[in-house]
């Protein structure tokens, strides 16, 4: 057991606090799909995107897919964990087009797929065989200098990793297997923290989703990655604990039967304006707290809504900018769309919806900097479990084993062309 001393100690760049990577050792690398056609907010402009692709001539389908070193119109692929899309070339026989599925498009963008391995270049098959309604992925931010944002998120959906700034970071399933079986923890942890916290109030207070609660609420960003400091005083723990699940359930946004976020009555923004079909520009008027799109508006918006940014990016303005985009029928970055893009449907009322929803969010998770700063302050005073004492204690390092994916395979999956393996 030691303390930090008051430098290092809440800095992020603390020695004796180990890392995000030691404690939960397996991560998984950022989807990269290799086109941006086939994510977008709209899944019904990405069902267009495939007919069109489809029903395409041999030049044109080449044009339009955007071919890369790892996918071609004639590429055969492996299945994709737990979906039925094709495996031979998309050139002879496209299929029909499968379901759009809902994943996080970096923070706080909820966004769909086209879930065919056909058409993403590297789309983390691990990370698809262990997603079910039991898991929960955690995904690091990139940085940026004097970021006062969040260092991480979590998902009950699957997570692309895209980051609006830096380099993509890391994404950590919380379960190495389907059904909540085997927490991604550096083995031992859980037995160590009972054993040296055991006096810690609350429930489950050593459940791998508490551990995840305090990740969420305790992590500091640092230069190789977020450092999590561990307390020596279960009190702490459970306070840590307690504010973190508070946090997961507004990142969940009443995922897997949860409560939605909902601000305080009076403070619940309202549209006061209908939005337009094609909004421009996105204005905020912190006079009068509203969001001004065009003749559209909404409020009230706390200015800390507003303000909030991961990676030196303002959420609302980014996740406007993508809808707006794609209600024109644009790339993400505004300039015009290329490959199998279809042409917008204009503004949809899901996306209303969303963004009431997402400024709710924002307002809450800011509204949590009182209890996350006297955290910060307790974690500064007390003893800590410390790098040296889990090395002592054999939970660090962990063994080579806890860094690579589980062996999950209940069945044989699809190889390319159809063909399977022999076992």
């Amino acid at each position: 057991m030691a303390a930090r001393s008051p430098a290092a100690a809440g800095t992020g760049e603390d020695a004796t606090a180990p890392s995000l990577d030691e404690l939960m050792p397996w991560s998984v690398p950022p989807m990269r799909s290799g086109r941006a056609w086939v994510t977008g907010p709209d899944p019904g402009a990405l069902r267009a995107r495939w007919e069109r692709l489809a029903a395409a001539a041999p030049a044109e389908q080449e044009r339009l897919f955007g071919p890369t070193r790892s996918r071609t119109p004639w590429t055969a692929v492996t299945a994709l964990p737990g979906r039925a899309g094709g495996t031979g070339a998309f050139a002879r026989a496209p299929g029909a087009c499968p379901d759009p599925v809902r994943i996080l498009h970096g923070p706080f963008d909820e966004q769909w797929l086209l879930p065919d391995h056909r058409l993403i270049d590297a789309a983390r098959p691990e990370l698809w065989r262990v997603a079910d309604g039991r898991q929960l992925l955690i995904v690091e931010h990139g940085r940026a200098p004097q970021d006062s944002g969040p260092a991480l998120s979590v998902t009950a959906l699957l997570a692309d990793g895209h980051s609006p700034a830096g380099r993509p970071g890391r994404i950590r399933p919380l379960y190495r297997r389907p059904g909540g079986v085997e927490p991604n923890l550096a083995p031992g942890l859980l037995g160590l923290l009972r054993d040296r916290l055991g006096g810690a109030a609350g429930e489950d207070p050593f459940a791998p989703e508490s551990v995840l609660a305090w990740v969420l609420a305790a992590a500091r960003p640092a230069a190789g990655g977020c450092r999590v400091p561990l307390p020596a005083d279960g009190a702490v723990w459970a306070a840590g604990v307690e504010l973190g699940r508070e946090l997961l359930r507004l990142h969940l946004r009443g995922a897997r039967g949860g409560e939605r976020p909902r601000l305080p009555g009076g403070r619940r923004p309202y549209v006061r304006a209908a939005l337009p079909d094609r909004p421009a520009a996105l204005e905020y008027h912190a006079e009068e707290e509203a969001l001004v799109i065009g003749g559209g508006r909404i409020s009230p918006v706390p200015a800390a809504a507003w303000e909030f940014t991961v990676g030196g990016v303002r959420m609302l303005e980014l996740w406007f900018g993508r809808r707006a985009a794609a209600a024109a029928g644009l790339g993400a970055d505004g300039a015009a769309a290329d490959g199998a893009a279809a042409g917008g449907r204009g503004w949809l009322r899901d996306w209303t919806s969303e963004l009431l929803d997402l400024i709710t969010v924002l307002a809450l998770l800011d509204a949590t900097a009182p209890r996350r700063a006297a955290l910060r302050s307790r974690l500064e005073r007390t003893p800590a479990i410390t790098r040296d004492e889990l090395r002592a204690a054999g939970v660090l390092p962990a063994p080579a084993a806890a860094r690579r994916p589980a062996s999950v395979l209940g069945h044989q999956e699809e190889g390319p062309d159809g063909q399977f393996a022999l076992l």
